[in-house]
């Protein structure tokens, strides 16, 4: 009854394959930024984790160097003299940390008042952490 058509060639153009490679180069760039995204995150919590145990070894090494300075049985103390305290903690938390206390004395009137400088140090390379801690006393 009706004449079958044939269908013409400029209507068979493959438009399929274009957008399938389309579609799996946009789905690869996302993968890639994402992965990337995750690497920087992971090292900078590594780095976050280094910074906040330097931060408690150099304030455990300013509070180690006030007890020389003021022992608590009232004698006399140590001499304000750089560096004052030195430790490689070897406790779990703090392992592998350092602590490196200097002081300085500053005499006012009759009155003497002492800077200690802490500088806490945790990790090596890319991953190192490194805080000071700055603590007066008189």
């Amino acid at each position: 009854m009706f004449p079958k058509l044939k269908p013409r060639a400029s209507r068979q153009r493959g438009a399929g394959l274009p957008l399938a490679i389309f579609i799996i180069t946009v789905l690869a760039l996302i993968v890639v930024t994402i992965t990337q995204l995750q690497q920087g995150t992971a090292e900078m919590e590594i780095q976050d984790l280094q910074s906040t145990r330097a931060f408690y070894a150099a304030e455990s090494g300013s509070q180690a160097a006030l007890a020389l300075l003021f022992p608590l049985d009232g004698s006399g103390g140590a001499s304000c003299s750089a560096p004052i305290y030195e430790h490689t903690f070897t406790i779990p938390g703090l392992n592998g940390c350092s602590a490196r206390v200097s002081c300085s004395e500053d005499n006012l009137g009759s009155t003497t008042y002492f800077t200690l400088t802490s500088e806490g140090t945790c990790g090596s390379g890319l991953d190192q952490g490194r805080r000071f801690v700055e603590v007066r006393a008189q």
